[in-house]
Order: structure tokens, then sequence, then C-alpha cells
């Protein structure tokens, strides 16, 4: 069996000079991720966290570890004068974002750049202008990159709403213009629905954005979510790297995510990735990127950009067999991609979960506690990147997403049975998370058949998940807890403990030699 997306010509890998500390300003699994393929290219880390992630995995596996002081993410990691503070103690002369907190916020890019440091991610004109959905809107338009029908100025009121949607034809989507993960979005079927809608959304847009400001498009039957994933060097160089389906998501929250797409052929997957690198070169992008489509009906739209590397992108790694973290250090150094689009090669499927401190079976409402047991899967060409461990407290604060779960096969069905028996295997105690509903869904009949859409979730009924999924947890459940017993009861140490138990207090082995304090409230 051949591995996952191996190129016949891979890309030239020239040595890094520009930097060799890097500061990944994020937490968990992402941290992680950086973390791995820079000591992989003989880089150092630098690691930040607030005092709830003290434990963490990436805090313990960077060279360099500085605690920035406090809980919550408005005092540690959305402070960008702490983690540019950090940066400087430690001797790092550049900053990766990773995705969330700060990796989309054009001021932090800017101040990054005015303090003398590599910003590893886009221009921070660029992030301006897709982070604003109306004015991206009318970028793309005149780049003639197709859009979904609608507004590209904001509406003020419930009237203007009113007449651009009859306009437009109903059914519309009312959204928020600075907004993003389904906030501020309200679908509208008929004109009784406008005034609610419009003062619901620009409501919820100006709590979660601070901005109020909504705009007007035509809402998609059937849609389904494609995104392209392109990168762009500073030497006019651009590929693209196929396709992802992610449309099994719930409250416009991705679940399950694939490369390539069962309703992409080939003509239009070239299609839309040379429609994504001209709303990249639109923008003068630089960097990895995802340019989001909606796909109904045999037809694409463009829908928005992300300025940062995916939760997702492991899928197109596996199918492509490019590592886009080391792709995105070496453009941010000022190397060329080193190969163009015809070096680029699909094999196989790959297909992702992520794994979600909620509970599914009551409305993926969020799961907290302490991670009591892990299991872990394994197996021929399954990938788990995880920023959870035994005896980390899931709290409230933070993202849910404790890791993800990718498997790869040579076809789409060898990936769905692989993806299927790792989540058979996998078992994380003392939170709920999302994985019964990842499992449903691999093993509902029209997934397999590629007949979904961005609603199928709520097609399914998550009140009581795969049963033989719960029945091997139980059974799994049942042989640890006989096991445990067995261990206490031969294997003690002189005071009479559990040798095991003492065994399995030690912390994992890690490379942060020291850890750094930047001093006052920088």
């Amino acid at each position: 069996m051949s591995s996952p997306g191996r190129p016949p010509r891979p890309p030239r890998h020239l040595p890094i000079r520009m930097f060799q500390r890097i500061l990944i300003a994020n937490r968990g699994e992402i941290a992680l991720r950086v973390i791995r393929t820079a000591r992989e290219m003989g880089l150092e880390t630098v690691a930040i966290y607030s005092d709830w992630d003290t434990k963490a995995l990436h805090t313990r596996m960077a060279h360099v570890a500085v605690p920035l002081g406090g809980t919550v993410p408005r005092d540690t990691y959305l402070r960008a004068d702490k983690v540019i503070a950090a940066a400087k103690a430690t001797g790092a002369q550049a900053i990766h974002p990773g995705y969330g907190f700060l990796s989309e916020n054009a001021g932090f890019a800017r101040a990054v750049r005015d303090a003398g440091l590599v910003w590893i991610g886009p221009p921070a004109e660029a992030i301006d202008a897709m982070g604003d959905k109306i004015r991206a809107r009318r970028r793309m338009k005149d780049a003639d990159v197709p859009v979904v029908p609608g507004l590209v100025d904001p509406v003020d009121d419930a009237a203007a709403v009113k007449k651009a949607a009859s306009e437009i034809g109903y059914p519309v989507m009312i959204k928020a213009s600075a907004g993003g993960g389904g906030k501020g979005l309200r679908i509208c079927r008929d004109p009784s629905q406008i005034e609610s809608a419009f003062r619901t959304a620009s409501g919820e847009a100006l709590a979660s954005f601070g901005d109020g400001r909504v705009y007007l498009e035509r809402y998609l039957e059937e849609p389904r979510h494609i995104e392209v994933q392109v990168l762009f060097d500073s030497h006019g160089n651009s590929v693209h790297y196929g396709v992802r389906e992610c449309s099994i998501q719930r409250r416009h929250q991705k679940l399950v995510e694939e490369c390539p797409s069962v309703v992409i052929d080939d003509k239009t997957r070239e299609a839309m990735g040379e429609v994504a690198l001209r709303a990249g070169r639109a923008v003068g992008y630089q960097n990895a990127g995802t340019v989001e489509f909606l796909w109904s009906r045999g037809q694409f739209y463009f829908l928005e950009m992300n300025t940062r590397l995916q939760v997702e992108h492991p899928v197109t790694e596996m199918v492509t067999g490019t590592d886009l973290v080391r792709e995105q250090i070496r453009i941010a150094s000022g190397e060329k991609l080193g190969h163009g689009q015809d070096a680029v090669r699909w094999n196989g499927w790959a297909i992702e979960v992520r794994i979600n401190a909620e509970d599914p079976r009551n409305k993926f409402l969020p799961s907290t506690g302490t991670i009591q047991n892990l299991r872990m899967p394994g197996g021929p060409f399954v990938r788990l990147d995880l920023g959870m461990y035994r005896g980390m407290e899931v709290g409230v604060d933070y993202d849910p997403m404790l890791g993800k779960l990718i498997a790869w096969g040579q076809t789409r069905a060898q990936a769905i049975e692989r993806l299927r028996r790792a989540l058979q295997e996998i078992n994380v105690g003392g939170v709920r998370t999302s994985l019964p509903a990842a499992l449903t869904v691999l093993e509902d009949p029209r997934f397999r058949a590629g007949q979904f859409d961005t609603h199928f979730l709520e097609s399914l009924d998550l009140s009581k998940g795969p049963s033989d999924h719960v029945d091997l947890v139980a059974a799994a459940a049942a042989v640890f807890r006989h096991h445990r017993s067995r261990r206490r009861a031969l294997q003690t140490d002189s005071k009479g403990r559990g040798a095991w138990l003492a065994r399995s207090r030690q912390e994992l082995p890690h490379g942060a030699a020291r850890s750094v304090r930047t001093g006052g409230d920088a």
C-alpha cells in the first residue's frame, strides 16, 4: 500500500536562516502541531500559557514556556502586548498564531511586524480585506470571483432588509459583516420574519464582534460547504491543494471534514482552485489560507476567506503529502514555494472528526470535568492530533475542541471504515464528547453514499448514539476496572500504594528546560 499523498516531486526545502526560535501564540493541539514541525526543522519553540494551562502538553513540550498570568483568554492569549513581550524576553524572532485567538487579528499582525518580529501568516492588509465580509464581497466581485447573489453594502433597518429581500428573492440570510461561526446570522423565508431576524442578528453581531452591521444574501437550498487550501509566497508564486468538504456541521461549526469531496470532479476542482488563487491575488495574499465556497446544484459561490491555517488542514496534508506548517514557516522566512501546481498530487481519501467537549445528546452543550481516562486508537494511517491528557481539567472559558482524529484510505469507503474502527477504540473518560455523534454520521448510509448537505446533522437522532460503540465502551470500561483492581492488589510500593499508580503520576518527558517570566503586567 502506498503512503498518503507522497508527491512524485517533493518541494525543495532550503535552510531557514531568518530565524531559529518561534513563539506559538496559541494553546492545545495546534500549538503542539507547530512545535512538532519546528522541531523537525531544527527550530526552537516558545510556548505561552495561562494559569489554567500550567500542565498542558504544549507547555511541557516546548523548549521554553512563558506564563502569561491569568486564567481566561482575555487576560492571556488575547493580550497582544503579553504575547509580544514573551517573544522578546525569550529571543524568539517569529510568532506563529495558530488558529483562533489573535490569528486573524490584523492589529496583532501589525504589532508583531512593528516589534521587529516575523509574522508567520498573511499581511495585515490581507487580513483586513478578508475580515470584513462586505468589503470582501466587493473585492471578489471586482476580481470576477462568483459570489452568492446579495448586497455589497450594509443595511441599516428592517425596512431596507425587506426591500432588498424582495429583489434578491426568498429565502435570504441576514449576516454579520464582521462575524463568523454562525453568530449574527439569521435565515428568513418570508417577509414576516424580517424584523425579528434583523434585530436579533444585528444585536448578536454587536455583542460578539463590536460591529452591528449586517448585510443580505440569498440563502442557498441544500448547500454544501467546500473549501480550497491555498499557499502564496512573497515571490509571486501560488498553488492550491485541492478541495475539502466540511458540510457536516452544527450551528455552522464543523464536526466532520474530508478531502477531497464526492461532488467535486477533477475539472471543477481545478476551476475552484483557480478561482481561489484569483481571490488571494486580489488582496495581495501571502502564506497559507483557505477560500471557502458554498456549492449548490452544480454551482459554487465565494463565501469567505480564512486568513490562517484551518482546523481541518490535516486531511489535505494526508492526501497531498504536504506539511502545511512547514510551508508556512518557509514562506515567512522569505523562501520560495519550491514547487508549482503541476507537482501537487492527490492520493486517496482522508476524513477528520473533531473531538469536542460537548454532549451531542443534549444539543451539543459544553461538557466540563476532569479527563479521568484516555485510551488512544492506533493502526495504519490513523493520525491523532491531541491537546488533552489524563488529569486535564476541561472548563468553559476555552474552545471545546480537545483534539482531532484523522484516517486515510486509498478510497473513501476505506477511509470511513478505518476512521469508524478508530472511533470505536478511542475513549475519553470524565467528560462527554462529540465522538458518538461523529460515529453516527459515519454509519449513516446517506453519508456513506455522499448524499448530504450542511443540514445533515439536524436530520440525525443523536439521543442514543451507535449501540455497538456504547457496548464496546462499556466492555472496555469493565476490562479497565478489572485490570486496575489486579494491579493494585499485586503491585505495591514500600508505602503500600499501587506502583502503577505512582508511575502514572509521572509527567511525560518534555523539552521545556525552563520557564521564563517576563515580569510585570506586560
